[in-house]
């Protein structure tokens, strides 16, 4: 059984990108996590539940901590990190960046990657 925890449209402030500029001032980057895992026998305990509180501090300390040059390895590490903080069966991570250099207009950029246990 694969049940679902989506953590939808987290917005920090991140200095990651390829330009120097955009290590320089910085941007507001989006970041959906879905975690898969069992929920079916939790009897209300919230011991055995995915902490999405912690799982929400790890993806705030990567975005806003580190620095990377492309959304696809900000992506990775938390994917990384949350498979190794949790025991779940497979994680989703999308990253959104609105302001993507590429001389013309682009809503936003999104990276969106899946990795199992």
């Amino acid at each position: 059984m694969s049940d679902r925890i989506v953590l939808k449209n987290m917005v920090f402030y991140g200095y990651h990108g390829a330009f120097a500029v955009e290590k320089e001032l910085g941007q507001k980057f989006a970041v959906d996590l879905e975690v898969y895992t069992d929920l079916q026998n939790l009897h209300d305990d919230t011991e055995l539940s995915f902490n999405y509180v912690d799982a929400y501090t790890i993806v705030k300390e990567i975005v806003e901590e580190q620095e990377y040059n492309l959304v696809e390895t900000l992506a990775e590490a938390i994917a990384d990190q949350i498979l190794s903080a949790y025991d779940v069966e497979k994680v989703v991570v999308r990253v959104r960046k609105s302001q993507v250099p590429v001389g013309g207009y682009v809503d936003y950029l999104e990276v969106e990657i899946v990795r199992p246990r």
